[in-house]
């Protein structure tokens, strides 16, 4: 009898650790998985615009958070992703306001009069890994230029930079990556013009980055998309980006975004500096200086009552970072935007308390609650 019951036992046991063991290979390799962040926001204008909103005359000069005075949802996002050895798969679900304002070269749907379900897709694409050095990668995909990307909680400061808004957010096409060595890249594609799912002639555009390492804690991004966006006649947009980010020490890192862009022989351009400081490992603070020229007024960003349309303006932005629990963030935020001066008093950038636009900068205060999972 003892010797049967020390047998059953022996079988439970085996057949347990089994189970176990069955469960944790199972964990580990779930190729399957989910995430997403909503976040909401309040910023107050100590302009007091009548309008309520952080745009001015051109309706570019704040990129998402646009909404002064009122509480705001600004996106909910559902990513899943699957990944096995050979292939990578993305769906990247977005909803709401900063969602629409991202994807707003997907709004026409192939169905007419019908509202365009590609408005929700900010990522949707498939990588196949052919080796360890060489894969490809086909679908809508976020773009490579800039420093920062559209997610709330992956960017330090919560508004985004002008740099960020007058460039693409995302591209659709095909796009091949190479690792030239353990510390350096190589990637160029072909896509359908600039922030767009359909191209609107019969030109694809190119893009192209190259990265490299030079040091520890450094990283360093070059740039490059050039398309001709013309229907009728040639009109060829080209931007080179330069993006680097050095974590001097665990605590400082520093950053740098510098950008040239340009379109029917007019240019715009720009600089942002970064600097990033964890105080505790519970708060952050984080600054960020941009001056962005668009006085050619190639850009959306503009200025219809100054000489020629264009404008410039001088950003400076103070962001804290406050890690409430692992799955909820709070970004208290200042930002000040001073643009350059028209010739009319009622023409400058911003509007006041009375509706009128006698107001040539703007500073904002509020903050960013995310909930991320």
């Amino acid at each position: 009898m003892k010797k049967l019951v020390f047998t059953v036992l022996s079988l439970l046991t085996v057949a347990a650790t089994q189970a176990q063991e069955s469960t944790t290979t199972t964990e580990k390799t779930n190729p399957l998985t989910f995430s997403g962040y909503v976040d909401t926001y309040f910023f107050a204008n100590f302009n007091n615009p009548k309008s309520r909103s952080n745009l001015g005359t051109s309706g570019y000069e704040r990129v998402f958070d646009q909404k002064a005075g009122q509480f705001q949802v600004g996106l909910a996002q559902t990513k899943m992703s699957y990944s096995t050895e050979k292939v990578d798969a993305v769906i990247d679900l977005v909803f709401g306001n900063h969602a629409d304002l991202g994807n707003y070269a997907n709004i026409i749907s192939p169905v007419s009069g019908a509202t365009s379900t590609a408005l929700a897709i900010k990522q949707a694409y498939i990588t196949w890994k052919a080796t360890d050095k060489f894969s490809l990668t086909a679908g809508q995909f976020g773009t490579h230029i800039g420093y920062e990307v559209i997610d709330a909680p992956v960017n330090f400061n919560y508004s985004l930079s002008n740099l960020f808004g007058n460039g693409p957010f995302y591209h659709t096409g095909l796009k091949a990556t190479f690792a030239t060595s353990e510390k350096s890249s190589l990637m160029v594609g072909l896509v359908n013009g600039v922030d767009s799912k359909d191209d609107n002639n019969d030109k694809l555009g190119i893009i192209g980055q190259f990265y490299i390492s030079p040091a520890e804690g450094w990283n360093l991004y070059l740039n490059w998309i050039g398309s001709d966006e013309g229907i009728t006649e040639k009109s060829y947009y080209s931007l080179f980006d330069v993006t680097t980010s050095y974590q001097i020490t665990e605590k400082l890192l520093l950053g740098l975004n510098a950008a040239t862009g340009s379109q029917n022989k007019k240019t715009w351009g720009g600089a942002a500096f970064y600097a990033q400081y964890a105080i505790t490992d519970k708060f952050a603070l984080g600054g960020r200086y941009e001056y962005f020229d668009n006085l050619s007024a190639i850009r959306g960003l503009q200025n219809s009552k100054r000489l020629g349309g264009g404008t410039s303006v001088n950003s400076f932005t103070l962001t804290g970072n406050v890690t409430i629990s692992e799955n909820l963030l709070f970004k208290p935020e200042f930002r000040l935007d001073s643009y350059a001066k028209s010739s009319l008093a009622d023409g400058q950038q911003f509007q006041d308390k009375d509706g009128n636009f006698t107001k040539d900068s703007q500073s904002t205060f509020g903050g960013a609650l995310i909930f991320k999972f």
